[in-house]
């Protein structure tokens, strides 16, 4: 009964998902004519290039498993040279999804713990140390206590968090305490000027490249604000480009500090660009601005990613960060990213959580549903 009534909740939003939040002439935004039309174009498409069987094949209600295209970096300034976003609406959308009724028992645990595989557990503070980075992978080896795991019989099921992420000169300190601990958690490292993104791109791509030589397998970026809010999206566009090639092997999340960009019409396209520039992952915030992670931000990004998809067959991973400190807060992200994206979005590979007190309130939640109390300081010590 339960997860019908979260199904139910979830698929209200569906019926905010055409036309009303976002539109353009031309151009990427045909995503808004809602699923079945987009699915009808698609088939049109394969049709010309791809004869009736791929066309047949492309005629659903879910985006496309074939690829249309075979390079990842592209620049298609056509993409986003129209795109309209309606804010009451996006926001109409966003303040549904927190009405949603939330999950409870059993399957609010079941929740939580998929919550917890897709965090990047973080610290980015100015008085990190060797000392309380090693506290931190040995968190993220062991980010429930083990009694509590026995008790849901998912002690076996190797629950860690999705990575851990520090400062560039933290990296050594995390994969040494990881390999030490015997886990294979990747260490993620801030890059690329950040939070402001206020230096020269020459310093960006040296110390993106120190990071991953220091042993970072994923690399979280931030963009220069003023080549958005200036509108030069060439530019924008080359500068990402080139911190995905220092990047090399590692993975690398685009972090948009969408709270300074002005509008979500400027969230949509910096989206668009960072993925066609070769973005794993695009992420909301540094944490350190005024305004990070909102929901009506998400769905306009979750909906570039969609489009993204659709367009050339790339998924790329999303990521919102900074304030999200309950496990309520956890749940509605996954809720929307489940609405937005689906479910084959609800792994470490396509989802993560930038959070550094989540965690903490999660394991306070799966405490009180283990033993019907509530965690006293000492019961979690090392929350």
């Amino acid at each position: 009964m339960a997860a019908r009534n979260a199904g139910t909740e979830l698929g209200k939003g569906r019926r905010l998902a055409g036309r009303e939040l976002c539109g353009a002439q031309t151009g990427p935004c045909a995503l808004y004519d809602g699923w079945r039309a987009a699915g009808a174009r698609r088939g049109r498409l394969h049709a010309r290039f791809g004869g009736p069987a791929a066309a047949s094949r492309c005629r659903v209600t879910s985006p496309p498993a074939c690829p249309l295209l075979t390079e990842r970096n592209l620049f298609k300034l056509g993409w986003i040279s129209k795109v309209y976003v309606n804010p009451p609406a996006v926001v109409r959308h966003a303040e549904q999804i927190q009405k949603w009724r939330t999950v409870k028992g059993n399957w609010q645990a079941a929740w939580l713990l998929k919550a917890v595989t897709c965090i990047d557990l973080t610290t980015l503070s100015g008085d990190d140390t060797p000392s309380n980075v090693h506290r931190l992978c040995f968190k993220a080896k062991h980010p429930i206590r083990e009694d509590l795991l026995k008790a849901m019989d998912m002690h076996d099921k190797g629950i860690t968090v999705a990575a851990v992420c520090v400062y560039p000169a933290r990296v050594t300190d995390a994969v040494n305490a990881l390999k030490a601990a015997g886990c294979d958690i990747p260490v993620a490292s801030v890059a690329a000027g950040f939070p402001s993104g206020q230096t020269p791109l020459e310093t960006k791509l040296a110390e993106i490249k120190l990071a991953v030589q220091y042993g970072a397998r994923e690399i979280d970026i931030v963009i220069s604000r003023s080549l958005v809010l200036s509108g030069q999206w060439e530019g924008l566009y080359e500068e990402i480009r080139q911190c995905r090639e220092a990047c090399g092997e590692a993975h690398m999340k685009t972090i948009l500090a969408t709270g300074e960009l002005g509008s979500l019409a400027n969230v949509y396209k910096a989206s668009m660009i960072a993925m066609m520039a070769g973005s794993d992952f695009i992420k909301t915030s540094t944490g350190k601005e005024v305004e990070n992670a909102t929901l009506p931000v998400g769905v306009v990004m979750m909906r570039a990613i969609k489009e993204f998809y659709w367009q050339t067959g790339f998924k790329v991973g999303f990521k919102p960060a900074g304030g999200i400190r309950t496990a309520k807060e956890a749940i509605t992200w996954l809720m929307l990213v489940k609405e937005e994206l689906g479910v084959e979005w609800l792994k470490p590979e396509l989802f993560r959580l930038g959070a550094s007190s989540l965690l903490e309130d999660i394991e306070k939640q799966i405490f009180h549903h283990v033993t019907g109390s509530y965690a006293l300081p000492h019961d979690l010590a090392m929350a």
